[in-house]
């Protein structure tokens, strides 16, 4: 449960189901992370209209002995070679992870996170390298620094700690979602009345058309590879909510998806010719997905001679519709192009009465088995699907109201993690915004 510093309540979005959907047409709540505003703790987005103040954290140290584990060994690619010594981990048999912020990795919280995960089935940290706002968590050289904030003082010492604990690193890594780059290159950027547009938090987004964006996260990706991370998690792999409703009033280039045909070196494109007919909105959908699901693209054949696995984060609901339009997100799409998918399936994060569920957070587990069909559905229909790894939810959303949400503990995280497994899915990741996750689970019910 979210027990520390105060609760930012969301502001929630909701969506229409799109034409061909099985289901009736409730509202989804937004499902980006929830977050928690505490000391020493760098928070993440919620749906509120209010900044975030981000404060300095502290040195990362443990003296938790490691534990042994069953684990499968990951297979080397020869383009490895072409890294530095880094530590060395096996992929585990299952990941089962924890969302862990800058603050808390550079702090002292990171010793009883550590703790946390040798006492019990966990096995993995999903670990803020570029956050929220765009800052690269730690110090870094050349043209990465103006953009590096070292929240994390020495990240190869927290990537020896992780190694001898046996706990499997992924690097999770901002995208679209950028105040820093939009503020240093607004041409990069959405403009609005000859200022950078933010969203009701102040936050900025950079334009997923502008292919030097995609390079800049790229860099950082490379970055994180080198350190040792095995894995690099992309989240706020799209365009604003909401964006659909106001791309008329902003001023942005479509670059090479005015036509669209990317033309970026090694680059596949998923594009194709659009016929005249078709109608301008749909000509709009169709490059916000192409341009999405082309990042993904480029980015798992940048990453490859690095020897890591890519993950990309995802808005659940989109395993239950053909596409949502205004981020430009497919789920399936995306799935084609990646190692790991883990959609963000919090309870709290559904509108009332989607999946006939009248109040989703009251019912986790029937929440979660329902999107487990909705998921296997579209995984049935890719070639060569990924690893699912959902984000369950280890906090209570206090902000839905009296009557529209329970407090969240032991029994509703087991509740998930039961319906996930009944239902094929042995991955996880446990959100909770302040690291505070919830003691005695038993985390393979």
């Amino acid at each position: 449960m979210i027990k520390m510093g105060r609760m930012i309540v969301p502001m929630l979005c909701t969506f229409t189901l799109l034409a061909g959907c099985s289901q009736p047409e409730p509202t989804i709540q937004s499902a980006s992370k929830p977050e928690v505003k505490q000391d020493k703790l760098l928070a993440k987005e919620e749906y509120r209209p209010e900044k975030v103040t981000v404060q300095s954290g502290t040195e990362p140290k443990s003296s938790v002995p490691p534990k042994t584990e069953k684990v499968v060994p990951i297979v080397s690619t020869p383009a490895e070679s072409i890294l530095p010594e880094r530590p060395h981990f096996d992929y585990p048999e299952a990941v089962r992870g924890i969302y862990v912020t800058a603050h808390s990795a550079g702090g002292e919280r990171f010793a009883r996170l550590v703790e946390l995960i040798d006492s019990t089935d966990l096995n993995a940290m999903v670990i803020d390298i570029k956050d929220d706002y765009g800052h690269l968590t730690f110090q870094a050289d050349g043209k990465l620094a103006p953009y590096s904030k070292p929240i994390i003082k020495d990240p190869k010492a927290l990537l020896a700690t992780l190694e001898k604990h046996k706990i499997y690193p992924i690097a999770r890594v901002v995208v679209f979602k950028d105040s820093v780059y939009a503020n240093l290159h607004p041409e990069a950027s959405f403009v609005e009345q000859g200022h950078i547009w933010k969203n009701g938090r102040g936050e900025a987004f950079v334009n997923p058309f502008v292919k030097g964006v995609w390079q800049h996260n790229l860099e950082i990706a490379k970055e994180a590879a080198r350190l040792g991370f095995h894995e690099v998690q992309f989240d706020y792999v799209r365009f604003p909510e909401g964006f659909e409703k106001r791309e008329a009033a902003l001023q942005y280039t479509m670059g090479d998806y005015k036509n669209p045909a990317p033309k970026l070196d090694n680059l596949t494109a998923s594009t194709a010719p659009v016929p005249a007919e078709e109608k301008e909105d749909d000509r709009s959908v169709k490059a916000r997905v192409d341009a999405v699901t082309d990042f993904v693209s480029y980015a798992k054949k940048q990453l490859e001679p690095f020897g890591v696995k890519v993950s990309v984060d995802i808005f659940g609901y989109t395993a239950t519709l053909p596409e949502a339009p205004g981020i430009g997100q497919n789920f399936t799409k995306i799935s084609e192009h990646v190692d790991v998918i883990s959609s963000m399936i919090y309870p709290s994060h559904w509108g009332n009465g989607y999946f006939n569920i009248a109040k989703p957070d009251l019912k986790p587990y029937q929440l979660i088995q329902e999107y487990v069909k909705m998921e296997k559905e579209k995984m049935n229909k890719i070639e060569n699907p990924p690893i699912s790894r959902p984000w369950i939810q280890d906090f209570t959303a206090t902000w839905l109201g009296k009557g529209n949400y329970i407090p969240y503990g032991k029994r509703e995280v087991e509740a998930q993690i039961k319906a996930l497994n009944e239902g094929g899915i042995k991955e996880f990741l446990l959100w909770n915004a302040g690291n505070s996750y919830t003691k005695n689970v038993d985390y393979t019910p």
